[in-house]
């Protein structure tokens, strides 16, 4: 499903529709937390597709590197993500 934001404006990670896929932007969470999804594939640049939720809508179940993973909505509201793919700092 092709994303798009509306006046350009920041999303996060629990505003992305199921079936749809955004690119990380970045990580607004204590170091320890960022480090710990880190370490389970959310950097910022991956491409992460929200792949379906619990029954209640909460936690969501989103796919990142080739796994997936439940996060819950108050952590994916600190999530930010972005429609198109983050530029290679080193390729610019």
């Amino acid at each position: 499903m092709q994303l798009s934001f509306k006046n350009g404006a920041a999303q996060t990670l629990a505003q992305l529709p199921t079936g749809s896929q955004a690119y990380l932007e970045r990580l607004d969470l204590p170091e320890e937390m960022s480090q710990r999804l880190m370490e389970l594939g959310f950097l910022p640049g991956t491409s992460v597709v929200a792949a379906g939720s619990a029954p209640g809508g909460d936690p969501r179940i989103f796919r990142v590197d080739g796994s997936e993973i439940a996060l819950r909505r108050d952590t994916a509201c600190r999530l930010y993500i972005s429609a198109e793919p983050i530029p290679d700092l080193d390729q610019i």
